[in-house]
């Protein structure tokens, strides 16, 4: 059954199914573009076992692979559309990601000033308290110097 499931998904890139089976399918279908990441004639054979159409593993290699090489996983994505008449089956549907992977940049620059910032406010905080707790301490130590002279 996931066979011919991956064999339309690859061929025609977004498929309508049950939940279930679209979440099973994910797994399934993730595996097999990672595994066309490689043009290897092993990858290849492998493809060939499991889906069903000489054309689609042609398509797996030529078109989806190269373009998912750069992702690290996520390459489908699974979204509920209705209730199928009938049984209420819950359907949804799954598609190859059609965005182009921009991975994130590692500036370091915004992880560190916010971090920065923090502290620094943390120690203003402190500085404009420890005022306060000495006017309390001196205000303490004038009310017991007052109760001792009387």
């Amino acid at each position: 059954m996931f066979r011919n499931l991956a064999t339309s998904l690859f061929e025609h890139e977004k498929i309508e199914t049950t939940l279930a089976k679209a979440k099973d399918l994910r797994r399934v279908s993730e595996r097999l573009i990672t595994l066309a990441g490689e043009d290897t004639v092993h990858h290849r054979r492998q493809a060939y076992g499991y889906l069903t159409k000489k054309s689609v593993v042609h398509k797996l290699f030529a078109e989806i692979g190269p373009r998912f090489k750069e992702r690290p996983g996520g390459y489908t994505r699974v979204i509920r559309t209705r209730r199928r008449a009938g049984d209420t089956a819950e359907m949804a549907m799954i598609e190859l990601v059609p965005e182009e992977f921009k991975p994130k940049s590692k500036s370091s620059k915004k992880k560190a000033g916010s971090k920065a910032k923090a502290p620094a406010k943390k120690a203003a905080a402190k500085k404009k308290a420890e005022p306060a707790k000495e006017k309390a301490k001196e205000e303490v130590v004038e009310a017991k110097a007052e109760e001792t002279a009387e």
